[in-house]
């Protein structure tokens, strides 16, 4: 699960997010967030393709309710010969 910086979602947004669908505790979802933030993104968790693909699915959903420009994307694995 890749998460991408952008220059208008709110940082408690990526922060809540974090805690509610990865359930890191708030000192890891900020210093996450705050590493995606420097580095322009960063994976958040591996995971089968059905489980991210749903998750991803789930996330953008949420974020596009409370109008939230979040982008997340589910990934291959680089080492998996994908």
């Amino acid at each position: 699960m890749i998460f991408y910086n952008d220059d208008y979602t709110t940082k408690w947004f990526v922060v809540h997010v974090l805690e509610q669908f990865f359930h890191m505790n708030e000192t890891t979802a900020t210093a996450f967030m705050m590493a995606v933030h420097e580095q322009g993104k960063g994976c958040a968790g591996i995971y089968t393709r059905d489980v991210a693909e749903t998750k991803a699915s789930q996330i953008m959903d949420y974020a596009r309710e409370l109008q939230m420009p979040l982008m997340v994307t589910a990934e291959p694995d680089e080492d998996d010969g994908s």
